[in-house]
């Protein structure tokens, strides 16, 4: 597993750095297992009707990419039991829908059937509240007061444990920033959140995105983001010890890894000024 084997290669690197001869490390390779992709997310303002879901296998850590899993049976069923087919895109490991029907608070099931074993979970479609349109940004912002920082609200509707995922884009970042949340301290509360950089600057833009979440997936997250070493970008190296909600109902040892969400989100572009 790539994270496995992240610190060993960095000691190693470290107790050869002064030296010519170079060695390979032969490295184990673990048995390649599912790694599943299913984050359904309706965005405000769409249909929500085309989702995707996305397959593909651990690997060694000297590979590049992972590798795409193909022929693979992909339904979501919601309560009353219509079903919605995920088809692939031939050898891409992408599967598609382009019917769903998201429901706020209606109940999910994912099945997948693969070489003759079958994996499931169920989820709940979580809301999230708009994010406010007044955004402010502060040129003095930061740690050290000489970064560019917004600020964006939004409302807790003060009559349950709400759990909220935020994802940030921007053009200083190689990866999208994420934070979990809780509104454990804020309830019903405008709640507040930061991002700055050193490197921002006029004109860059800046993609918000706010999920409802389960409480579940949040402390997933949070345990991935713990196992992986960072606060930002956890998605590059998948963590061997941090499982999801996905089941193999044929053979509970042979799991798989990632989750299956569904969330409503709302989104929103802020151009620095």
């Amino acid at each position: 597993m790539k994270t496995t084997y992240k610190y060993l290669l960095i000691l190693l690197c470290i107790s050869l750095f002064s030296c010519e001869k170079v060695v390979d490390v032969d490295l184990e390779i673990a048995t390649p297992q599912l790694v599943i992709d299913a984050s359904i997310d309706w965005v405000k303002g769409t249909t929500g009707n085309d989702q995707k879901v996305i397959l593909s296998a651990t690997t060694g850590y000297y590979n590049a990419e992972f590798p795409t899993v193909s022929g693979a049976s992909v339904v979501v069923t919601n309560s009353a039991n219509i079903a919605f087919d995920f088809i692939e895109t031939p050898g891409t490991g992408e599967y598609i829908c382009n019917n769903f029907a998201p429901v706020l608070g209606e109940t999910y099931t994912l099945k997948i059937e693969l070489n003759g074993e079958v994996y499931t979970s169920t989820e709940t479609l979580i809301g999230v509240p708009e994010i406010e349109n007044n955004i402010i940004q502060n040129n003095a912002g930061g740690f050290s007061g000489d970064e560019i920082e917004i600020e964006y609200k939004y409302q807790d509707d003060g009559q349950n444990e709400n759990y909220y995922l935020h994802r940030i884009v921007s053009p200083v970042s190689t990866y999208p920033e994420y934070k979990a949340q809780d509104d454990e301290q804020s309830q019903g509360n405008l709640m507040r959140q930061f991002f700055s950089d050193e490197d921002l600057k006029a004109g860059d833009q800046v993609n918000i995105r706010l999920y409802g979440i389960s409480k579940r997936y949040y402390d997933y997250f949070r345990k991935l983001l713990a196992a992986s070493g960072a606060g930002s970008g956890p998605f590059q190296t998948l963590p061997g010890s941090v499982r999801g909600n996905i089941l193999n109902q044929t053979h509970f040892e042979n799991f798989a890894y990632g989750y299956f969400r569904v969330s409503e989100v709302a989104s929103m572009n802020y151009v620095v000024q």
